[in-house]
């Protein structure tokens, strides 16, 4: 999860072949104040945007291909989210995040924090 700005705030690892839905629900406690929430259609869930809408958060997510009813969504605000996926761009230009030499998921989750902490900051 990113800030406005683009920088690391929250992060979550799940295995690889984990659906978005484990992270967003892990994550949905300890969201932030915000007043929007951008995500890629792999967050479109009935009872996210249900959590989103309890918190006070604008969900700004595309439906799902499969979904009957589409859902609209803001699309110029939703140009926003290359913030986003600078941010991973960012994170994996260190080389020990993106080969992932660390077998240990607590000690590769750590490096990740470093990083992100280095990102923060820079």
């Amino acid at each position: 999860m990113t800030d406005a700005k683009g920088r690391p705030i929250r992060l979550f690892l799940t295995a690889g072949q984990t659906s978005d839905y484990i992270g967003a629900r892990a994550l949905l406690p300890s969201l932030p104040a915000a007043w929007v929430l951008l995500a890629d259609r792999g967050y479109d869930a009935k009872w996210f945007r249900i959590g989103l809408i309890g918190r006070g958060i604008t969900p700004c997510i595309p439906s799902r291909k499969a979904r009957k009813l589409a859902i609209p969504h803001d699309k110029t605000l939703y140009r926003q989210r290359h913030r986003i996926e600078n941010m991973f761009g960012r994170l994996k230009d260190w080389r020990r995040i993106s080969t992932r030499y660390d077998r240990c998921a607590d000690i590769y989750l750590s490096a990740c924090a470093f990083a992100a902490v280095m990102l923060f900051w820079l």
